[in-house]
């Protein structure tokens, strides 16, 4: 069993390295003529726009969410408990399904222009509002949906402060705003900028706003110098040039915690909320309910009208072999990723070796890179693959299958493990370090075998942790885009992609109904995150 384990391990293991390997080694057969012609055109656009888009979105959700967790934290007013739920909701949201329906809402023909040139008397062919298909808008949009990443860990940290802080500062007479910029906000830091560095990531992996806003960033250059210039090779290393950029991000994030520990004391008890009523309690409650307003309320409400309002027999008929196949994708999966990640985590508890540890550590980068730059890598690994396969039965018998993994959903399905393979080790990881080592023990004693233990005693424990893994995986196969339009198989869509194709198309009525059904599956996880948050602290 031992060694079934083990050779299993290093062979999931090593699959799912390849791509990444791929992508990395693409640097040492650069095309001089190919970067030259990128240098001189549009690599420099590349390299601003991204580090624009990223740093914005930064700054914009640590303002947006370190102010909506102290206020969160330090306060109690009327519709706190609701605001506990409705500040998560925009995590629900892809980027570009907000960016479809904000075009719709401010278009020269959408709601908001018609009525402020019904209301003001406006000519009718004239615009009113600024377009926002641009690096702004963009920008715009991922603040209003990756603000909960610093949201979420700016509250832990600001939760745990000891309120003696507080108590010191007002003895010595500083003033709260002091107090918040030269004690709380130092040691909340570490935590911010972990959320925002995540969030920066999630604005240079993004794929579909940028390309409907027309922005030029690495992600989109990716794509059309693959598929434009037919060059995956040079695709390949403007993928490793974004990976320095996300290995940049990795690096500052890990800083950022290195001497985190330092910072804090566990004396004293937790922060305190003070109750605030009448126009302070309302202007908190206004403060604190604009960010999901726009970010997850309004269009939600609107991509809602949309599916109703317009609803057509003709979508519906689209729409349903359309979900079957995304569901069908994301379950095979989901599955196959979570039992992946069962097994190296198993293994690593059972051996305790240094090497499967930080293999398992590399293979999990996966989840860190942008899912065009996966993309990339597994089409290579594929081709090799398939390359393989057909030599060796040309020569065994004479025949050549053909695209075995490439030219079918095996492609996408080894994508999706590679991406987020990361997702289900974290818990499973976690799950199995609750586990006391003496049931291992106990368990052997009595004569069990390790495939008897694991499923006898470890599953069952690890029934909360697999099932959190599952529902996360699930949703972020479904939202996944990139990775899904480039290695899709020639007439299958997913609902992530048959929502970019509409909106590509200005066909943004119909695109609504796959988009609802992708913000209705990232509900799952934000209720079950938000129902942990609200359990008392033991």
């Amino acid at each position: 069993m031992f060694n079934i384990l083990k050779l299993s391990t290093w062979t999931i293991s090593g699959l799912f390295l390849v791509p990444l390997l791929f992508v990395f080694s693409s640097i040492f057969t650069v095309q001089f003529d190919v970067w030259q012609h990128l240098a001189s055109t549009v690599l420099s656009d590349y390299v601003r726009n991204s580090l624009i888009l990223a740093l914005s979105t930064g700054l914009g959700t640590i303002f947006l969410g370190t102010y909506l967790a102290w206020i969160m934290v330090h306060y109690q007013f009327v519709g706190k408990t609701l605001l506990q739920w409705l500040l998560l909701l925009p995590l629900a949201m892809p980027a570009y399904i907000i960016a479809y329906t904000y075009t719709g809402l401010f278009d020269f023909a959408g709601p908001f222009q018609a009525l402020i040139r019904s209301t003001f008397v406006i000519a009718p062919n004239e615009h009113v509002l600024p377009d926002i298909r641009n690096l702004a808008g963009a920008s715009i949009m991922m603040i209003l949906v990756l603000y909960p990443y610093v949201y979420l860990l700016a509250r832990t940290a600001f939760q745990e402060q000891s309120s003696q802080y507080a108590l010191v500062s007002q003895l010595s007479g500083v003033s709260k705003w002091s107090h918040f910029t030269k004690i709380a906000l130092p040691l909340a830091r570490p935590a911010i900028i972990t959320g925002a560095a995540l969030a920066m990531m999630e604005s240079l992996a993004d794929y579909g706003t940028v390309a409907y806003f027309g922005v030029s960033t690495f992600t989109t250059g990716i794509y059309r110098t693959w598929f434009g210039m037919g060059n995956l090779q040079a695709a390949s290393q403007l993928a490793s040039m974004l990976c320095v950029f996300v290995f940049i991000l990795l690096v500052l994030e890990k800083h950022s915690r290195k001497h985190a520990s330092r910072f804090q004391s566990r004396q004293g008890s937790n922060v305190r909320a003070k109750a605030r009523t009448g126009k302070v309690g309302a202007g908190l409650f206004v403060l604190c309910l604009l960010p999901p307003l726009f970010g997850f309320i309004i269009p939600f409400a609107q991509l809602l009208f949309w599916a109703v309002v317009y609803f057509e027999q003709a979508l519906l008929n689209d729409y349903l072999p359309l979900l079957r196949t995304s569901l069908t994708l994301a379950f095979i999966s989901t599955l196959v990723i979570v039992l992946c990640a069962l097994v190296i985590s198993y293994s690593k508890r059972i051996f305790n070796s240094k090497r499967l540890a930080f293999l398992s550590q590399f293979v999990s980068l996966g989840y860190a890179l942008p899912g065009v730059v996966i993309a990339v890598g597994v089409v290579q690994t594929a081709g090799l693959i398939d390359n393989s396969i057909n030599e060796i039965l040309l020569a065994l018998i004479d025949y050549q299958p053909g695209l075995i993994i490439s030219g079918g959903m095996g492609i996408l399905i080894f994508a999706y493990c590679v991406r987020y393979l990361s997702v289900a080790l974290h818990n499973t990881e976690t799950g199995l370090e609750r586990i006391k080592p003496n049931l291992d023990e106990v368990s052997a004693t009595l004569g069990a075998s390790q495939i008897k233990t694991l499923r006898k005693i470890h599953i069952p424990l690890l029934n909360t942790s697999l099932i959190s893994a599952s529902i996360l995986v699930f949703v972020d196969i479904l939202k996944e885009l990139p990775a899904s339009l480039i290695l899709r198989p020639f007439n299958v869509n997913t609902l992530a992609v048959k929502t970019f194709e509409l909106a590509s198309d200005e066909r943004l009525i119909d695109a609504a109904l796959p988009a609802i059904s992708i913000v209705f599956a990232g509900l799952l996880p934000i209720v079950v995150l938000t129902m942990n948050l609200e359990k008392p602290k033991k």
